[in-house]
């Protein structure tokens, strides 16, 4: 999803999509901060950022990469 396409979405819509961001985030092994960033970071891709970890990528490193 692109920022554009996020800002054309309604309120309700965004904050659930931005809480299952950051649930899948925190499930990848992002901590709360770092997760909280990447989800509002709507540019990124999600299942890129959640394979990092995954995959054995410390997730500060996976942060680093993604901003």
């Amino acid at each position: 999803m692109t920022a554009a396409q996020f800002e054309l979405i309604d309120e309700t819509e965004a904050e659930a999509i931005l809480r299952w961001r950051f649930e899948e985030l925190v499930r990848s092994g992002y901590d709360v901060g770092s997760a909280l960033v990447l989800a509002s970071h709507v540019e990124i891709d999600l299942h890129d950022a959640s394979a990092l970890p995954r995959r054995g990528c410390p997730p500060e490193t996976a942060l680093r990469i993604l901003l």
